[in-house]
């Protein structure tokens, strides 16, 4: 939907004639994954699939919401000076959440809004649309109400709505990466500090594809929590010996040297790819900064075998995807993103072989699984803001 059609639909729905508009990405993770929640490095960045929101104040304490991505339930009513989790409220429990901490940490929010949401992010694809509707929650409520909230700090509430709110045991890279894109840049995050940087992406002669395996994932249904409770059982292991915080504070050798305090092959396995992951994302951070595309698909390889046989996340979708990519002409790297168990892969493609690339692909993934994957050019666009044009 263009803006005009947007601002529109918002006039028509509600009734006021000034709203705001607002426009908050989803992530990629370019390598660095599960790595958030143990203290290591993440590289994401910021897409132009995201969430739109049409905004303005109301003159009582009422919140009204609608998405047009879920019509079905009509204008989602709250009170700002009443909110709380009810499952049959479903995706605007991420808002209500946002607006709920922004209150308790005492940020003057003072009136209703009303809201009218469109996302363009497929449903469930591990693509971020919570930290994307998280964040584009956050900076509506910073504008209408002149906030001043530090972009920082909006970006730890996003996780808190995430954790407590939602009750999801996610770490902190999607928020940040939705919250703090730039244009043609990835964010080295260290998760441990938040202290970050931003690494130009200068692909050359090529694009990021996202393969969505159109495989609908439940990020709180997954065993996302499971894996999180096997790496800090693995951590507690490895501190009987070694004064570390975090996987993320090992590189390889040292974990080699001390793995068999680790009684459990699975919890092994677990804490060595979050330790190898960290490192094979500094490495990339290098390799982009250098210009050697050909290490940094390697690299992307690399995680991907890494999370297929140590992480187990991947599941025959994405390894299809990934695994194919591989063998295709013009292909740098190809691995899953997010948090897996469906959800999207990236593949680093040459732009003379896209076509060719999504062809084949397309046709291997449908004969393997049944039902036909979905292809997009990744463009790195600005993390959440207002439109202003």
């Amino acid at each position: 939907m263009k803006i005009s059609e947007l601002k529109q639909a918002y006039i028509k729905l509600f009734g006021d004639d000034h709203p705001s508009v607002y426009f908050a990405p989803g992530r990629i993770n370019l390598i660095g994954e599960h790595t958030d929640y143990n203290g290591g490095n993440v590289f994401p960045c910021a897409i132009s699939l995201g969430t739109y929101g049409v905004a303005q104040k109301r003159d009582d304490t009422k919140i009204q919401m609608f998405s047009e991505n879920f019509k079905k339930l009509g204008i989602i009513s709250a009170d700002i000076n009443d909110l709380f989790y009810d499952k049959k409220d479903d995706w605007a429990n991420y808002p209500k959440g946002m607006f709920h901490f922004l209150k308790e940490k005492g940020y003057p929010i003072d009136r209703g809004m009303n809201i009218y949401f469109y996302g363009n992010i497929p449903n469930r694809a591990g693509l971020s649309s919570s930290a994307s509707i998280e964040m584009l929650s956050g900076v509506i409520a910073d504008d209408l109400f002149d906030l001043n909230c530090d972009r920082i700090e909006l970006i730890k509430i996003g996780k808190q709505d995430e954790n407590e709110f939602i009750g999801v045991n996610s770490g902190i890279m999607d928020q940040f990466a939705v919250g703090m894109g730039k244009a043609d840049h990835a964010i080295l995050l260290d998760t441990n500090t938040l202290k970050y940087d931003l690494v130009p992406v200068k692909l050359e002669n090529h694009v990021i594809i996202i393969m969505n395996t159109n495989k609908r994932r439940e990020l709180a249904d997954s065993k996302y929590n499971e894996r999180r409770s096997e790496c800090e059982e693995a951590l507690a292991e490895l501190q009987t010996e070694l004064d570390i915080k975090t996987l993320g504070d090992l590189d390889n050798d040292t974990f080699d040297q001390n793995a068999y305090l680790i009684k459990k092959e699975n919890l092994l396995k677990r804490a060595r790819h979050a330790v190898f992951e960290n490192q094979r994302t500094l490495k990339a951070r290098e390799a982009l900064t250098s210009n050697d595309l050909k290490t940094f698909g390697k690299l992307i390889n690399a995680s991907h075998v890494s999370l297929k046989y140590d992480y187990e996340v991947t599941g025959k979708e994405l390894d299809t995807l990934a695994e194919t990519a591989w063998q295709e002409e013009g292909v740098l790297g190809a691995r899953m993103t997010g948090a897996g168990f469906g959800g999207c892969a990236i593949a680093i493609v040459e732009k003379s072989h896209v076509d060719a690339f999504t062809k084949h692909v397309g046709e291997v993934y449908e004969k393997e699984i049944g039902y036909a994957p979905s292809f997009y050019i990744a463009k790195i666009v600005d993390g959440a803001k207002k439109i202003t044009d």
